[in-house]
């Protein structure tokens, strides 16, 4: 396990914990009409720290007791598997779950325990020469309807939303949009153009979440305005 990604495991009473239990706990304020159980998380570019993110807000819930289910949505170059510290499977995995599902499949073949109580993992498995066609099936769609009967809370750790269709489509199964922008790195164009990416798949986004923000200047602004800081 990688826990120098999992500060919220390593360090639970360090700041940027507490702001990962404010993300969880407005959420959940947010969803007090409707049913919050898949949160989507993604970012403009690669690098902003969104599977870093995602694993650590699966933590925050895992902590309060939740079944949590992560899944690496980003077949092209996902990372969870090493933040969590097990193996991504060359026969099994997200991609091949899709690929074989039907009504009678063994879900446990494809998902995997972490070392983090509560929380299970669905790697990427092996890279697919098709992620758009694979997400976008009949057979994801399955997929995620059943996995959703096992668990309280499912993190999608998207690809970066601009320039790739996968997360635009994986919209369709999402209650909650995040958007991680990397302090002094990510410009506000970037902002807006994902945005737009989320009105086009008519969806849009739920919150954004400020990472790599010095302590120092760190604040918080309401949560659809939003900001939430990590050193």
């Amino acid at each position: 396990m990688n826990s120098s990604d999992l500060v919220s495991i390593i360090n639970p009473k360090s700041m940027f914990s507490d702001a990962i239990k404010s993300v969880r706990t407005n959420l959940q304020f947010s969803a007090v009409d409707k049913d919050l159980q898949s949160i989507l998380i993604t970012s403009c570019e690669p690098g902003n720290g969104k599977s870093f993110i995602s694993a650590n807000l699966a933590v925050a819930y895992a902590q309060e007791g939740k079944r949590v289910l992560v899944i690496d949505c980003d077949l092209r170059r996902g990372r969870q598997h090493d933040i969590f510290g097990v193996m991504n499977p060359s026969n099994a995995g997200y991609s091949n779950l899709i690929l074989n599902y039907k009504e009678d499949i063994k879900l446990s073949r494809y998902i995997t325990k972490t070392p983090v109580d509560n929380i299970d993992l669905l790697p990427t498995g092996p890279i697919p020469p098709n992620p758009i066609e694979l997400l976008s099936s009949k057979s994801n769609e399955e997929v995620l309807q059943s996995i959703k009967k096992h668990y309280d809370i499912i993190i999608f750790d998207c690809p970066p939303i601009l320039g790739m269709a996968d997360t635009s489509i994986m919209t369709r199964f999402s209650d909650a949009n995040l958007l991680v922008v990397e302090s002094g790195v990510t410009k506000i164009e970037y902002v807006e153009r994902a945005k737009k990416t989320f009105e086009t798949a008519n969806s849009s986004i739920s919150g954004v979440i400020i990472n790599k923000a010095s302590l120092r200047s760190s604040g918080y602004h309401g949560y659809y305005s939003n900001s939430y800081y990590s050193d």
